[in-house]
């Protein structure tokens, strides 16, 4: 199981570049990049799923927390790239009403 995550910043925006698997065995790995990031006031931090293939309960638990630590310290959180399966995941678990999740120019409600 494979996770590569890379991040492109500027000033008020930081592109989060997610590929592989989120599962319980690379969470911890994502957990940690995620955490790394400085967030300021009205930063938006982008996240690309386009490229992941899999996420399990617990790539949504770091997706989660990821979004309160953002969010408590007056930042965006975007998710962007959702395929079919990942849409359908933050939708049954009511998270798609919660958070900001965008396709190429179209926001999933």
């Amino acid at each position: 199981m494979e996770l590569n995550i890379y991040f492109r910043e500027e000033t008020d925006l930081v592109k989060v570049f997610i590929k592989g698997e989120i599962d319980t065995f690379t969470a911890p790995k994502l957990r940690n990049k995620l955490e790394s990031i400085k967030i300021i006031p009205n930063r938006l931090i982008e996240l690309d799923l386009s490229k992941v293939v899999y996420m399990d309960s617990t790539g949504l638990g770091v997706i989660v927390a990821c979004y309160k630590k953002v969010v408590h310290e007056n930042g965006n959180l975007r998710l962007f790239g959702l395929s079919d399966r990942l849409k359908r995941l933050f939708s049954i678990t009511g998270l798609s009403g919660l958070m900001d999740i965008e396709e190429v120019g179209v926001k999933v409600e």
